[in-house]
């Protein structure tokens, strides 16, 4: 061989030997990541020795953790509060205001967030429905109020409007953009949803509202759907309780009816405009999309006497019990959508099966959805603050500062 192609041929094996090194580093730079993080949240180290070959999934026998590292130990979390009844009184006098965009600097904001009212609130509705799920399934009976219909019928409508604005054929390589068709109607018409789920004497707080409903469902420009648009909906569903639309008698249907039938409103837009994942960490994250029905949909199964987290691994029963529960029907989703071995594919969630019980799982989630979505300055910049969700100090009625009391880190990005 001649001199040249020698060298040639030696450095195109240089570089693919240092292409798989890299590789590999950062394989298991990732996975140690996923490890610290996950035990930093709370959660106990998991038992790998349970883990077989699963036809289903066609998952190996994962390796055992190298227990010679050991983690820094996680600050002590404090015990969570007991939620508090939230009703704020309205009055007549009461001077709503469209919201705006309050979080602009991380440095200088995040910290203001993290103890504000605003935050507070939305940390406490988040605990009253997860207090009122527990053990519930999303087919038991629960009370059905006007409030709760005139919502359901709204989703309803949005979901039609999917099959009404069909995906353009022409080849798009980052989602399909008559999703921004979709959401200028959206934009459009949303003081007038509004104004169908509020009594007439609350309508001045439509446009305080809109916005919420309007960033619920994606971005029409970026093409894309994360948890920041998931907390706009549960945004505005804290705001409508703040103003007595909806009752403590509401929140299992919240959850079970509304919050359910939003997630496959959702999961309806994802698949037929291809969106995108907003902030998404791939698949070191929980999920692409979705955070919050893994917290209260944790809460459903605590103390079910035959479901654990383990039951997630085992395909045949994540079908038959979707329906019924929200967790395993976001497993049931992340199967339909993506192709591969389920450890794979979402090695956090493979990990966090592994937990002994659904409560551990319920209060590690509740310290994750903080760390990663409250508390990450690229989710919240987005959502605004009025004068149902304040940025200002919270009060003592809040029960102080959660910031301190979750942990938070202000300085923590993406």
């Amino acid at each position: 061989m001649p001199l040249n192609q020698s060298v040639a041929a030696a450095s195109v094996r240089d570089r693919g030997r240092t292409s798989l090194f890299r590789s590999c580093t950062t394989y298991i730079y990732i996975r140690l990541y996923i490890f610290i993080h996950i035990t930093a949240s709370g959660l106990p180290s998991m038992d790998r020795s349970r883990f077989a070959s699963n036809a289903s999934y066609g998952m190996p026998v994962m390796p055992p953790p190298n227990h010679s590292f050991k983690p820094p130990a996680p600050v002590p979390m404090p015990k969570l509060p007991t939620p508090r009844r939230m009703l704020i009184h309205i009055g007549p006098e009461h001077r709503y205001t469209p919201p705006v965009k309050r979080i602009n600097d991380e440095q200088l904001h995040m910290p203001i967030w993290l103890n504000s009212e605003a935050f507070a609130r939305l940390v406490e509705f988040l605990l009253a429905l997860n207090d009122a799920v527990k053990n519930k399934k999303n087919s038991d009976p629960c009370t059905q109020s006007e409030a709760t219909k005139k919502v359901g019928a709204l989703l309803d409508q949005l979901d039609h409007w999917t099959d009404d604005i069909p995906p353009l054929e022409t080849p798009q390589r980052f989602g399909n953009k008559a999703f921004k068709i979709w959401t200028d109607r959206l934009e459009q018409n949303a003081e007038t949803l509004i104004a169908s789920i509020l009594p007439l004497a609350k309508h001045s707080a439509i446009p305080e509202l809109a916005p919420y409903l309007s960033g619920s469902f994606g971005h029409g420009t970026r093409l894309d759907y994360g948890s920041g648009h998931e907390l706009s909906f549960v945004a505005l569903l804290c705001c409508l309780e703040l103003m007595d639309v909806f009752t403590a008698d509401d929140y299992q249907a919240l959850v079970t009816t509304v919050f359910v039938k939003y997630l496959e409103v959702v999961r309806k837009i994802q698949k037929s405009y291809t969106l995108e994942p907003a902030g998404s960490h791939g698949v070191w994250g929980l999920d692409d999309h979705q955070f919050l029905p893994f917290y209260w949909g944790s809460a459903q199964l605590i103390d079910h006497p035959k479901l654990k987290p383990k039951s997630v691994t085992h395909k045949d029963t994540v079908d038959m019990v979707a329906r019924d529960y929200m967790y395993f029907r976001c497993i049931q989703f992340i199967i339909e959508v993506k192709h591969g071995p389920f450890h794979e594919t979402s090695p956090m969630l493979y990990d966090i099966s592994g937990v002994p019980n659904w409560s551990k799982v319920n209060s590690g989630m509740l310290k994750m959805y903080i760390a990663e979505v409250l508390g990450k300055f690229p989710v919240v910049q987005h959502l605004p603050c009025g004068s149902l969700l304040p940025f200002v100090e919270a009060s003592s009625t809040s029960q102080g500062p959660l910031a301190t009391l979750y942990n938070a880190n202000p300085a923590s990005s993406t």
